[in-house]
């Protein structure tokens, strides 16, 4: 038989890679190997996690629900057998079997109590995970037509992509955050015909704008420079001897604007793709080439779609994709009856390079009103990888602007709606950044001025920012309070962590320890707003015991009578301060010392 290492050996592994979770799994799985149980046992279905009701103890696994079938035996005979294995285990005070056979472990206050060590020692870098085992994975965000100042909606997919990348960054991916940059469609034509008229106005003609075109006054300048670099050369010229060159000189200035709106929200691409480079190239005709070699091109004529039969519609033969056959509704045509490409054959071709590139995992941020788009994007991704990439659209819903339950008006920059630009400038890029992922992405989200900017619990960037500064000031005040107590963390590391006994401390510490599989957890299910709750729960954790030391004075946190027991007090404080500026950092959001 196996033996069962039940010492503290057994535990070991880099600090890391410190998850109690994923600790406690290794040791449930390494007794169940301990059994020489037969069959295939389906040890990846064994999850250990925090049970649902605090008072049922620290760990629950289901490792004899999932294991018992192929074992053969009922599951709570398993847990029987398993239950003294685990009771051995060094860190575990007791094992309790509830219902058919569900397992939870009580651990003991030591071992909590040292993981506020561990965190002070790895500083920012707890919680990073070995996850992803640098899995290369795509990820682009925002990927906005070029047309024009952001506006908000583009903000929320711009944080939220951010976001999810350094999550995944965090979790131990290797990603790449990229921009698709949209300047061969319809919409580009749209922005040269508009420069043109703010270029033909810079030359002293007075203009109309009529409906169709970009009113905005963020053309002015660029009709202006244009007016200042070619005189009046094209101010009676015909429209096919500017078209083409207006059209680059529009989307070139549009994208060091996008640029720059990005950047007031900190956000950085590190590869920017261009749609029109892909055509110019050849890459469309070629992702097309190889679908077709591959026997997945066909000429066919569509059905019309179901219900009202759109005016456009032609029931003419067309070279249409086997989409249905990878999981879409339809097959789709690649070419348009002029013989151009559809913009789907251009996206084919886009993932087909990310593919080429070496991305077998992509993620795609889009707008909610791109949801009928999905199916067939993931069946080119499917088609063109032959089945080895996998894509994942993440849709973001839309923003309600409001100021004190008020919808905010439009920008008179922009002239249609409210700019990226204009919030930033309003309330700041952290505010921003943080409310942006209070919310899943595909659930509606209220943007209130008035409310994420007062100083209340009801605000949650105000909470968790509070949460840090108030320890911050706490830190500051122990160098004049408790002179005899570095404050440096490796000086509090030296503590005697068993004193941290309050209840409302230790609950605090296992709050804390749950961040490495939060980080794990947030990062498979592609969902960053996870961290902004998690950072909520620990600031009202913190604000708590806070409220305790204001009712009892012995559980304050600056006791100059009790060195000792200052020193690891503020060593918790370090730990929760490491915590949120670790989550505020996959975020994007800088935490502040002091509240101003």
């Amino acid at each position: 038989m196996v033996s069962f290492r039940s010492d503290s050996a057994f535990f070991e592994k880099s600090l890391a890679e410190m998850n109690v979770f994923a600790e406690f799994r290794q040791a449930v799985i390494r007794a169940v190997e301990s059994l020489n149980l037969p069959g295939d046992l389906p040890l990846k279905a064994v999850t250990v996690e925090p049970p649902r009701d605090p008072a049922h103890g620290d760990l629950a696994t289901n490792v004899a629900m999932v294991v018992a079938k192929p074992a053969g035996m009922p599951p709570r005979a398993l847990a029987e057998k398993l239950k003294p294995l685990l009771e051995a285990v060094e860190a575990v005070d007791a094992v309790e079997i509830a219902g058919p056979g569900f397992i939870n472990l009580r651990l003991n206050p030591a071992y909590w109590q040292k993981q506020i060590a561990t965190i002070l020692e790895l500083g920012l870098d707890y919680g990073d995970s070995k996850l992803g085992a640098e899995t290369k994975v795509n990820v682009e965000y925002v990927s906005a037509n070029p047309t024009g100042p952001m506006h908000v909606g583009h903000c929320r997919g711009a944080v939220f992509g951010d976001a999810l990348a350094a999550l995944l960054d965090k979790a131990g991916y290797d990603v790449t955050r990229e921009y698709y940059i949209n300047d061969a469609g319809a919409q580009v034509d749209v922005l040269a015909r508009s420069t043109h008229l703010r270029y033909r106005e810079a030359l002293g003609e007075s203009i109309t704008i009529p409906e169709g075109l970009y009113p905005g006054d963020y053309l002015k300048p660029l009709g202006e420079a244009l007016a200042s670099k070619y005189g009046d050369t094209f101010q009676k010229a015909d429209e096919a001897d500017w078209l083409g060159l207006f059209r680059k000189e529009a989307t070139d200035a549009m994208m060091v604007m996008v640029r720059e709106d990005l950047a007031a929200l900190n956000i950085h691409h590190a590869v920017f793709t261009s749609e029109k480079g892909l055509h110019d190239s050849g890459a469309v005709q070629g992702a097309f080439d190889r679908l077709k070699q591959r026997g997945l091109i066909y000429t066919g004529v569509l059905e019309p779609p179901k219900g009202k039969t759109p005016d456009d519609y032609e029931a003419r033969p067309q070279e249409l994709f086997k989409a249905s056959e990878y999981g879409d509704d339809t097959d789709r045509p690649l070419k348009k009856s002029d013989g151009s490409w559809t913009y789907f054959g251009a996206d084919i071709a886009y993932h087909d390079d990310k593919y080429r590139r070496g991305f077998n995992q992509m993620i795609d941020v889009w707008g909610a009103d791109h949801g009928g788009y999905v199916k067939r994007m993931k069946a080119a991704v499917k088609a063109m990888s032959n089945d080895e990439a996998e894509l994942d659209v993440k849709l973001v819903q839309m923003v309600n602007l409001l100021d004190d339950g008020q919808p905010v008006r439009m920008s008179k920059r922009a002239g249609t709606f409210v700019t990226l630009r204009d919030v930033v400038d309003e309330v700041g890029k952290d505010v921003v950044r943080f409310i942006m992922l209070t919310r899943k992405n595909d659930a509606q989200l209220d943007f209130d001025f008035k409310k994420v900017t007062e100083q209340s619990k009801d605000n949650p960037v105000f909470y968790v920012q509070y949460a840090h500064a108030r320890i911050c000031s706490v830190l500051r005040n122990a160098k004049t309070e408790v002179p005899d107590v570095d404050t440096a963390d490796a000086a509090l590391m030296q503590g005697d962590f068993t004193k941290l006994s309050h209840p409302a401390e230790l609950a605090l510490i296992k709050l804390l320890a749950t961040w490495p599989r939060l980080v794990d957890s947030a990062a498979e299910a592609h969902e960053p707003h996870r961290v902004a709750f998690f950072l909520q729960d620990v600031a009202a954790g913190f604000h708590g015991l806070w409220n305790v030391g204001r009712d009892d004075t012995s559980v304050r946190f600056l006791l100059p009578e009790d060195t000792g027991l200052t020193r690891v007090r503020l060593a918790l404080l370090r730990a929760v301060a490491i915590v949120i500026a670790s989550g505020l950092s996959v975020m994007g959001v800088t935490p502040v010392e002091e509240m101003r």
